[in-house]
């Protein structure tokens, strides 16, 4: 099976360019080129390679997107006009690398390598909360905000037994060793 990528870039050049690189390394490439394009079309998963400086909606829109849709597909940056400031702000706005025109091949696919290791851990991550049930999911919630058992047995209007053995089922389906584990955990799922 092939791993899958996007390119989303207004140049058509730059497009056939990224997808024989990326082709040629065994990925599977949608090409789009306009981030609305991307948008619109359905969705796969996988990495997300966009150029910055597109007519209708740049890269730094999409990221902004993405993250209010709650997209968990890493996002690469590239762009020919690039300054530190615009490089902060894709930064903060969850992009996973940004990327200066010109550059190397072999930095790019080291990067779309380990941006597919860190979506695989984020569904990997997903997948264990999605195995909680709801109260444990509330339980979980309550943890992390750093309420203790019987404050979180009020709250849901439990025993503090209950909360006890709700708690324990978190702990072991999340396979963390402490509430400080939850937290990065959760974190790492953009949980606030």
């Amino acid at each position: 099976m092939s791993k899958k990528i996007s390119i989303i870039d207004d140049d058509p050049g730059v497009l056939d360019a990224l997808s024989v690189l990326l082709s040629s390394k065994g990925y599977e490439v949608a090409q789009h080129a306009s981030a609305k394009s991307f948008l619109d079309a359905q969705y796969i998963s996988g990495v997300v390679v966009s150029d910055v400086r597109m007519p209708e909606m740049t890269g730094l829109d999409l990221l902004h997107e993405m993250k209010t849709r709650m997209d968990p597909r890493p996002i690469i940056i590239l762009t020919g006009h690039g300054d530190i400031e615009m490089a902060v702000q894709a930064v903060r706005l969850g992009a996973f690398e940004f990327f200066e025109k010109p550059f190397k091949h072999d930095k790019l696919l080291e990067t779309i390598e380990r941006a597919e290791t860190e979506l695989g851990e984020l569904t990997e991550l997903r997948q264990r909360v999605e195995s909680l049930t709801q109260r444990q999911k509330e339980t979980l919630r309550y943890l992390i905000e750093g309420l203790a058992t019987k404050d979180i047995a009020l709250k849901l209007g439990l025993s503090p037994r209950t909360v006890e053995i709700h708690r324990a089922f978190v702990m072991s389906k999340m396979n963390a060793k402490s509430v400080a584990d939850l937290l990065r955990t959760c974190m790492r799922l953009g949980w606030k």
